[in-house]
């Protein structure tokens, strides 16, 4: 076995747990949000968490597959451990940054479902005013 194959090898027994570890974490913490936003309605909060998750792992395994060819012929053991930690700190960057637009989704997705709740809540109020009570003869 040569050292690129070396390299292959041990970029993807590094990519792929970080991504499935990563995948989880989001998957669970998730949906807390979720529900959240989804009015506590569990059925839908599991499916959307689900298929986030589903999501996730194509685009990232997707991108860890397409970037194992770069990186070029490595010669000798100083080679390989430099194109894996560059391949596995790209991988997490790029984890990284999918990860935070989740988290930008999750939140926006948080913040206009308390704004729409303040909203009806007070047209409710507004519509109570309105018609006040009438005395009792």
């Amino acid at each position: 076995m040569n050292y690129t194959v070396a390299a292959y090898a041990t970029y993807l027994l590094t990519a792929v747990p970080i991504t499935i570890w990563v995948a989880s974490t989001l998957a669970s913490n998730g949906r807390v949000f979720l529900r959240d936003v989804f009015h506590q309605e569990d059925g839908l909060a599991d499916a959307v968490n689900r298929l986030l998750v589903v999501g996730f792992y194509l685009v990232n395994l997707g991108f860890v597959m397409l970037y194992l060819r770069g990186g070029g012929q490595v010669a000798d053991l100083t080679e390989l451990l430099e194109t894996v930690s560059v391949k596995i700190g790209v991988v997490m960057l790029v984890l990284g940054v999918i990860h935070f637009g989740n988290v930008m989704v999750f939140s926006s997705m948080r913040r206009r479902g308390r704004i729409e709740a303040d909203r009806a809540r007070q047209a409710a109020a507004w519509a109570y005013q309105q018609y006040p009570a009438q005395p009792q003869r």
